[in-house]
Formats: structure tokens, sequence, C-alpha cells
């Protein structure tokens, strides 16, 4: 079968390629730089004898989320696409470069969707068992938080669109398996591009992406909709939950409040 991943060039994204060609899988890679795209599918071809393409595509632009979908949609062989393209931001949303807003959403939401419905298209009137989606998601889901409102937000409506997505399958009897991801702080070049200061969170809190992607699929095979890795964040996401938003808000204000984020040059 082949597994369809976007933001395949690095982080989450290349390391579901890898685990996924152990398994079997053919890969096809989406991401914008193509040399990286090339050096991670020579490096899994060569050691998991699989086929592995690479597609160079914006998905935050029309034409080349168009063609993209298209290619899922039509693909005789497709098993799995992942939902893995995505970027944050750190900052206040009314100080915040409008267009870099706007192109989170149309590649958290709008490309979102618009795979999603390639893939299910494709995969539910062949009713197979085992094929479906992971979208990759966050724990910043479950709630809101200063300098993150965007991000925050759009990841909020990936799990509330996975869920739905999830009760359709169901009411349908549908084998296709849809997952929200929901990881927390990782160690891929995610906040080094933002950029954030990685000693400002505790060490215990960084999780590893062979852990999570490992995670995520064992979540897969038992048709998971909601994937948490790590005991110390399914603890904090029941927290999130238990508490009243009111005093969630506030927390949130405190915490901001408390840390000074260094002005950038």
């Amino acid at each position: 079968m082949l597994a369809v991943i976007t933001g395949a060039s690095s982080g989450l994204g290349a390391t579901f390629a890898r685990k996924l060609a152990a398994r079997g899988y053919d890969l096809l890679l989406i991401a914008r730089r193509e040399d990286r795209l090339q050096s991670i599918a020579r490096e899994i071809g060569d050691m998991y004898h699989v086929r592995a393409e690479v597609l160079a595509a914006d998905l935050t632009d029309d034409v080349g989320l168009v063609s993209v979908a298209a290619q899922i949609q039509q693909a005789a062989d497709l098993g799995l696409l992942v939902n893995n393209a995505g970027f944050g931001t750190l900052g206040y949303f009314f100080d915040a470069d409008p267009h870099t807003q706007e192109q989170m959403h149309r590649l958290h939401v709008l490309a979102t969707m618009r795979l999603s419905h390639a893939a299910l298209a494709n995969l539910v009137p062949r009713a197979q068992a085992g094929t479906g989606i992971i979208n990759v998601s966050s724990v910043a889901a479950f709630g809101s938080s200063p300098q993150n409102v965007s991000y925050c937000a759009t990841k909020t409506w990936m799990n509330r669109f996975t869920e739905g997505l999830a009760i359709e399958l169901g009411a349908k009897s549908s084998p296709v398996v849809v997952q929200a991801l929901c990881p927390g702080f990782t160690l891929t070049e995610f906040h080094d591009v933002m950029p954030m200061d990685r000693s400002r969170i505790p060490a215990s809190l960084w999780l590893n992406p062979d852990f999570v992607v490992d995670e995520s699929l064992r979540g897969f095979d038992r048709r998971a909709v909601f994937v948490i890795p790590g005991w110390r964040y399914k603890l904090l996401v029941w927290v999130m939950k238990m508490v009243p938003s009111g005093l969630m808000r506030w927390a949130s204000i405190r915490a901001v409040q408390r840390y000074k984020q260094p002005k950038r040059t």
C-alpha cells in the first residue's frame, strides 16, 4: 500500500516515512524542500527497499493543493494519508504578520480538509481494513494560550474535524480509520523555526519523535480516534478538560505574564 505524508522533509513527517517504510508501505513524500525530500527518499529506498517518490508542493497555494489532492484521490494503492505539514508562530496575534497567520489557517485547516476529502473519496468505496488518515494535531488543541492563538484554534478545528469524520465513518460501518495525533513538545525542527527557547520547557516534557510516531501507529492499529503520547500529556489534557474555562484563561494569562519573550533582532 501507499502512504502519502505531507511535511515529510523533516521532523515527525520524516519519522513517519521511516516507520511506515519499515512496515512495508511505499511512500509519496510531500513538502516544499525538494532537496530534503530526495535525500530522505534515497535513504529510505536503500534501507527498506520500498518505492519512495517525492512531490515538491506548497499546500498553502491553491494550485499546489489541487494537484496533490488529485494525486491522492487517483492513487489506486492508497492506504494511508498523514496530514503532518504545519508550523507555529510565537507572539501576540495583533502584532503578527496577517499573511503568516492566513498561511497557517490555509495549511492546518484548508489543506487538511481538501486532502482528507480526496483520501476518503478514494478509500471509503474500497472499504479496505487498515486504511485511513492520521491528522497531526497537538495538545494545544485542548486549550487556548496567549501568543499561540491561531495555532491553538486551527488544531482545535483539526480535532473536531477528525472526530466528525470518525462519527461519519462509524455511521457507514466503514473500516477506514481516522486519527488526531496530539503530541506535546517534541524534539524536532518545529520549535527552532518559530524560534522558541527550548530551555524554558522542563526536559521531562520533551518527547522523542520516534516515540510519538510509534504511539500514533499503535493507536491507528487499534482504531483510536485521539492519540496523546506520554502519560504526562494525558494527565495534562485531563486536567485541562476538568478545570473551569475561566480558571484556565486566568492561568494562561499569568503564565505568559511571568515569561518575557526576548525580542527578535
